[in-house]
């Protein structure tokens, strides 16, 4: 089967990629809405339309769409104001939370609070103005760098530079004089098409040419 991109819209193309493109890394990204001088409203939203790409300046990239109101999302809003955000990667146990937290909800209303408060919890994150989830093994304090608009919508690419990296040392060792992550441990949630998400096999190794 060819499937001729021209010939289907916007949302049928999203659907084809998502259910193509699998699986997707999660960003389980938290900001603060902290409106209007409110008391502190942490924001927690999850987006697969997300990737690492550039290490020097370290960059992360995450795309994200409109509300089914056509407002700007949270995450969004909340970004451009305060310029910060951590993003976490979630575990295959945490499937359900991370369905939980991609409810839209009026902007000032914190997702965290619609869970379980023993499921969901924060901790400081150090040498970072934002808290992170005591939860998630790995977690990524950044600074907004850039952001990009495109297409009719529109889409909005978020950059965001890592200044800060939380890494639990349940999943980590020291090998070689590097940080050695164990993806068996971690078990990151992944992100298929529809409804689907998944983990991950048992991680195999193959050696790289020279």
């Amino acid at each position: 089967m060819n499937i001729n991109f021209a010939d289907h819209n916007a949302t049928q193309r999203y659907h084809l990629m998502t259910q193509t493109i699998i699986p997707r890394p999660i960003a389980w990204a938290l900001t603060n809405s902290n409106i209007d001088g409110s008391p502190e409203s942490l924001n927690l939203a999850p987006f697969s339309y997300f990737t690492a790409i550039s290490s020097d300046p370290a960059l992360l990239m995450i795309s994200v769409g409109k509300k089914p109101t056509g407002e700007p999302k949270d995450t969004l809003t909340n970004l451009l104001k305060t310029r910060k955000i951590v993003i976490h990667i979630a575990s295959e146990n945490q499937a359900d939370l991370v369905t939980q937290t991609a409810a839209t909800l009026p902007h000032g209303e914190s997702e965290i609070e619609l869970v379980d408060n023993e499921a969901l919890t924060t901790v400081p994150f150090e040498h970072f103005d934002l808290p992170r989830l005591a939860q998630c093994d790995i977690a990524y304090g950044c600074e907004l760098y850039e952001i990009k608009e495109l297409g009719e919508i529109p889409q909005t690419l978020i950059f965001v530079e890592v200044k800060q990296l939380y890494v639990s040392s349940k999943i980590s060792t020291l090998h070689d004089g590097r940080i050695k992550i164990n993806a068996d441990i971690v078990k990151p949630l992944a992100r298929l098409g529809a409804n689907e998400y998944s983990g991950i096999t048992t991680p195999f190794k193959k050696a790289r040419p020279k």
